[in-house]
Order: C-alpha cells, then structure tokens, then sequence
C-alpha cells in the first residue's frame, strides 16, 4: 500500500477534512468516487496538531471514498461518504490514505521513486558498510527522510537529496549513501 494523503483537522461542521497530500497527481488521485484504504497510526499526530480524543460512536471505516473535494492553499479540503458532522471528521485526524501500489506504473523520472519501492532496501556507505535498512519514508516540508532502522539499532534520518544519496540500486536491493561524519549519531 502507498500512502498518497494524511487526514488533517476538520473544516467546518459538515464532516469536511483536511488532507494533507503525498503524491505528484493530486487532481487525479483525490476526485470524487476515489476509494482510499484508511491505517490508523500509532501516533495520529499531524502538522494540522495534535490529534484529541476519537468519539466512541465513530469507528474508522477500512475505506473512504470521495464524495467532494475542493483544493485550498495546497491542501484538499474533502469530504468522505459517509461522514456527516465534525464529530466524525474528527474521528478521522491523522488516519493515513493509501491507495493499492501494484496499481500504480513506474515514474517516468528514473530518479523518482515511490515509497514502497524504498521500504526495505539496504543502506550502505560509499566505502560498503552495512548501515541498516530503509524502515520508512517521511515527507518533510524541506524534503522526504530515508528513517533508518540501524544496523547497530535505533533509528537513523537520512535527507533524502542527491548529495547524501547519490546511488538507489533497486535490482540490487541497496541504496548508497555519501553521509556527513556524524549525521547517524544524532
């Protein structure tokens, strides 16, 4: 699965969200009738705040679809089938929007990859030493993070730009990193 949104906070009283988006084709992805499989992490925070108590007559349904969406200030502001008031729009902050990954094609950029062709690669240092493995991608507002489950254990982050990672070798199941001494012991 492909993470491509993350519910935010509510928008009005209608049962309207938020969405912050993770994909290149917000237009295509977020129309009316898109169906999105919902994970509900751990820690439901998100940049629109923190995530408040979930009402107990609301569950999170394992689908969303689109009803409506309308773009604002780059984010989509949507509304879900199904969701009628801000009670359930609240129920639904920090649940993560994935869609299934085996229906996407390949980017055309040969440098552009999607999340979970990452998740699982090696990591190893320009000289050959085992770091550890890509655990998951973040999507920060400055650029995406390689989070690095170490080899030593822990966790390590990784910016995930052209001078710290100059090689991702997906056939070979390895990504090369040129990392600043120090930077995976902060």
């Amino acid at each position: 699965m492909l993470v491509v949104g993350q519910i935010g906070k509510p928008h009005g009283v209608r049962g309207e969200v938020s969405v912050a988006v993770r994909t290149d084709q917000p237009e295509e992805r977020f129309a009316a009738g898109a169906v999105f499989a919902t994970e509900v992490p751990r820690d439901r925070r998100v940049g629109a705040g923190p995530a408040v108590a979930v009402p107990s007559s609301f569950q999170v349904p394992e689908k969303l679809v689109v009803e409506s969406v309308r773009w604002h200030q780059g984010r989509g502001i949507v509304a879900f089938e199904g969701v009628q008031d801000r009670n359930g729009a609240e129920a639904l902050r920090g649940v993560l929007l994935q869609v299934d990954s085996s229906s996407l094609e390949p980017p055309d950029d040969p440098d552009e990859f999607h999340d979970h062709q990452l998740v699982g690669l090696r990591v190893v240092s320009v000289d050959g030493t085992d770091l550890g493995t890509v655990a998951r991608i973040e999507h920060a507002p400055a650029s995406e993070l390689i989070v690095l489950d170490k080899t030593g254990g822990g966790t390590g982050l990784i910016p995930f730009v052209s001078q710290m990672v100059p090689t991702v070798d997906l056939p070979g199941g390895r990504i090369v990193v040129d990392l600043p001494e120090g930077l995976l012991d902060l």
